[in-house]
């Protein structure tokens, strides 16, 4: 393989990933693969000489770490409001998101009737997350803990797991956790127990 293919497929690399940042619907994410792919193409613009072109995906790398900076030390502008499961608006949430609830928890099916509480956390006036559960004596059965895509990067949990025990709750119990969501049950604090994930409030 000569010099120029591998100069080539560095820019292919990295103007794929420039590309590729702006299908991500979480802000973070955005930002995070938008760097590495500004970056490598910056790599392949010193490469061949295009200095200009290198200068510009420089200042993008700057621009998105100094917002990844500031996403980082801001603390979200997150309103906790609760409601009923059988609301209407929790309804509309569930309908609205229904697809990509079912993409995060396949197979997870919950009565709402057998429910009786409901968690909404909003950015402004945009719903980041639900949480949906029925108490026993201040511990929580959670049915179903969902975050938007735009609101995926863990702020969202971590803000309603702060502000639950306001609510009169002193523990989250997580049954038969999907093997995708594991992974963030373990970031947010909770500890596996039986067949169940636990958190302590």
């Amino acid at each position: 393989m000569d010099t120029a293919t591998i100069y080539a497929i560095i820019g292919y690399v990295g103007s794929a990933l420039v590309l590729v940042s702006f299908l991500l619907a979480s802000v973070v994410k955005l930002r995070v693969v938008n760097s590495i792919g500004s970056f490598i193409f910056a790599a392949y613009a010193l490469l061949i000489h295009s200095y200009p072109t290198m200068i510009m995906n420089i200042c993008l790398v700057l621009i998105n770490l100094y917002y990844l900076w500031k996403l980082r030390n801001s603390e979200p502008n997150y309103r906790l409001v609760s409601l009923r499961p059988a609301d209407g608006y929790v309804s509309h949430f569930l309908l609205e998101h229904r697809e990509d609830i079912a993409k995060c928890f396949p197979g997870r099916n919950w009565d709402e009737n057998a429910l009786d509480r409901a968690f909404l956390v909003c950015h402004g006036d945009e719903a980041a997350g639900l949480m949906l559960g029925k108490e026993t004596a201040g511990a929580l059965d959670i049915a179903l803990d969902y975050s938007t895509p735009t609101y995926r990067d863990s702020s969202e949990g971590r803000y309603l797991l702060e502000h639950l025990p306001n609510e009169g709750l002193k523990l989250l119990r997580y049954e038969h956790a999907e093997e995708g969501h594991v992974g963030y049950l373990k970031k947010m604090g909770y500890e596996q127990k039986g067949g169940a994930w636990e958190r302590a409030l």
